[in-house]
């Protein structure tokens, strides 16, 4: 038996690890930096070593995101974090999504034709353009803060206009013009695959990415004294597959600040391994592959989904440390949001790790319809703007809403066990 001194010791040993965890913490999160001014802060990073599907090891449970590709050790502080996002988004792109090509700000030529952008992009000697209209908002003071729509923007126009922020769209099929309806070029004949025709492989998310954050290069190369616009506050939404996009947008490009992914369902912020075990929701097998690479399928189908290196917790997590918010409709069950509500429990430890919790939240809520934000959702989108686009550090936004039931039948800690 346990003396007291023996038992007092271990508490104040457990206590006093404790409160050094909170204090690292802490003082991480008070220099975690809300935005980035480049794409992405670990390009000068090497890609890890892939392999073969097969040379995968299998877990069940899902993936730690802070373990190295390499398999030893983990990334404990905001510097080490930003080589191991790099790690994470190389490591999506190859298994799920194609290649996100970088491009160097001189191959874009920018231009303003009254209030719309134009942005060309210069590669190889091929060209693509793109146009989007800003809408400025009445009111307030330039630089102004700006929602970028991923296609198109499903959350109430007067959450943003009466906070004097202006809006844009993102119209992705400038880029690759793949939709589940009309008559889409195919893959090899989008615009991205005359800049880029070794690609024809790559998923719409990862062009559709790239074409985002060139809209992107081109405000950043013209600059606020020009555009009116504040490149320390862009946002980006999307609903339903545009969601996904819009998480895709957000992961993969560090200067948005605010991602709001609206009901983006499997293949979006839901985790492929967590879905597999849901009802009639979309997996991995049952997705759209126009949006990722054949191969994800090939590799990774059926219960060889254990072998995907990571899951899309940690395509949330490449979101941190700036902000997330993820909304979600349970009356629709091919959304998967019980798979989202995992995965979103499992990336907010990244969060956590680095004192900064309060930048990502979720809101999961019935009673409306697909892509139509029901006023009680109002308040929580609400916060993240005014405290990640306007600046009001006192705003709260830990927002953790979720069916009852989820807690219990749904409990994360199942899979997270890192």
């Amino acid at each position: 038996m346990e003396t007291t001194f023996n038992l007092f010791r271990k508490v104040a040993t457990v206590s006093l690890g404790c409160l050094m965890v909170c204090a690292s913490a802490a003082a991480q999160g008070k220099k975690a930096p809300l935005v980035f001014s480049v794409e992405n802060t670990g390009a000068k990073y090497a890609e890890p070593r892939y392999g073969t599907p097969d040379e995968q090891p299998e877990v069940a449970a899902l993936t730690n995101p802070f373990q190295w590709s390499r398999g030893k050790g983990e990334a404990k502080s905001l510097k080490q974090w930003a080589r191991r996002r790099s790690e994470i988004a190389h490591e999506i792109q190859h298994w799920e999504i194609g290649t996100k090509p970088t491009v160097p700000m001189d191959s874009i030529d920018a231009r303003m034709n009254g209030d719309t952008l134009v942005v060309t992009v210069h590669v190889r000697g091929q060209v693509l353009t793109l146009s989007s209209k800003i809408f400025y908002p009445r009111g307030g003071k330039a630089p102004y803060p700006l929602m970028i729509g991923a296609s198109h923007n499903s959350i109430p126009t007067r959450i943003f206009t009466e906070r004097n922020i202006a809006m844009m769209v993102f119209y992705e099929g400038q880029v690759n013009n793949y939709s589940q309806f009309g008559h889409p070029a195919g893959r090899g004949n989008y615009p991205f695959d005359r800049l880029y025709p070794e690609l024809t492989e790559n998923g719409a998310y990862s062009e559709w990415a790239w074409g985002f954050s060139r809209l992107l290069d081109g405000l950043q190369k013209l600059g606020a004294a020009v555009t009116k616009i504040d490149m320390a506050h862009i946002g980006v939404t999307g609903c339903s597959y545009a969601g996904k996009m819009a998480l895709f947008c957000g992961a993969l490009d560090e200067r948005v600040a605010l991602t709001i992914a609206q009901e983006p369902g499997g293949g979006g912020a839901a985790a492929w391994r967590v879905s597999r075990t849901l009802g009639n929701v979309e997996t991995l097998d049952k997705t759209d592959y126009h949006w990722f690479k054949n191969s994800l399928k090939a590799g990774f189908g059926g219960e060889r989904v254990n072998r995907l290196p990571h899951d899309h917790h940690e395509l949330v997590a490449l979101c941190c440390p700036r902000a997330l918010l993820l909304l979600g409709n349970p009356d629709f069950e091919w959304l998967a949001d019980p798979s989202m509500y995992v995965s979103a429990n499992a990336a907010l430890t990244v969060w956590q790790r680095f004192g900064i919790a309060d930048r990502m939240g979720y809101s999961i809520v019935p009673g409306h319809g697909h892509c139509q934000l029901p006023e009680c959702q109002y308040p929580e989108v609400e916060a993240f703007v005014d405290k990640f686009l306007l600046g009001k550090p006192d705003v709260n936004t830990t927002v953790r809403i979720a069916p009852d039931e989820y807690k219990s039948r749904y409990d994360h800690r199942h899979w997270v066990t890192w």
